[in-house]
């Protein structure tokens, strides 16, 4: 369905059942046009991803990672094939219910946080709610207690810019979980931190993943960290081949 009523209803939206399909991908191609040339980035892809799945996405720089990410966060579009986000079929849908099933189901940590730097902690995390259309006193209750439950409960205040880089990423991690999405996508969310750091932050990613029993893409350049996700997907010129 195309109409941004006919996708999706109103009302609390029931947790997702283990198991259940909460990504899926069929038959995708993405392809660019430089310097009058064809470049294929992504050749005939498929893949799936379940409620209470954690699946690393690996492969050496170039290898399509970001731009399947960004896919199938529908930030961009495919140039052919099926995406499937909660049983709703995206690749024909508009702008509008694109943004609303962002909103609704997807959640994104970057390796670079993103927080804007003139904004607390708590309005950081606060903001996504209030696009998708909470009071902001509501959504910044909830923020608080989100980031509280990080270990960030003193920091609530704090904007970016007085935040270690640890603690930056939790408040990225806090904003991406803030609409309760079923979906989470993390493209090297550990990429930018010291090993201390980086170890600390996965945990608590992790961690969260699992205390809400939704799926997750994760992107990474650390095998010891893919490897301890539930599976790996390798990614190699623009193909899934066996790990």
């Amino acid at each position: 369905m195309n109409n941004l009523q006919g996708a999706f209803k109103d009302g609390p939206r029931a947790q997702p059942v283990e198991g259940e399909t909460l990504l899926k991908i069929d038959g995708l191609n993405k392809t660019f046009k430089q310097a009058g040339n064809t470049l294929e980035v992504l050749q005939n892809l498929s893949m799936r991803i379940a409620a209470g799945e954690i699946v690393a996405l690996v492969g050496p720089s170039g290898s399509g990672k970001s731009t399947l990410m960004q896919i199938a966060g529908l930030l961009d579009s495919p140039t052919s094939g099926k995406i499937f986000i909660n049983g709703h079929q995206t690749e024909k849908m508009g702008d509008a219910a694109r943004t609303k099933l962002r909103l609704d189901y997807i959640g994104f940590v970057y390796q670079f946080h993103h927080l804007l730097p003139e904004f607390t902690a708590v309005e950081n995390v606060g903001l996504p709610q209030i696009i998708a259309g909470k009071p902001k006193k509501v959504a910044h209750k909830k923020a608080g207690e989100l980031l509280t439950s990080l270990g960030l409960g003193e920091r609530l205040t704090h904007r970016p810019g007085k935040l270690s880089g640890g603690e930056q990423q939790r408040v990225a991690i806090a904003r991406a979980l803030a609409n309760d999405p079923t979906l989470l996508f993390a493209d090297e969310p550990t990429g930018n931190l010291d090993l201390k750091t980086s170890e600390e932050v996965f945990e608590i990613l992790m961690q969260q993943v699992r205390q809400r029993g939704i799926g997750a893409l994760i992107a990474t350049h650390n095998m010891e960290l893919a490897e301890q996700m539930d599976r790996v997907l390798e990614l190699k010129a623009g193909r899934i081949v066996p790990f």
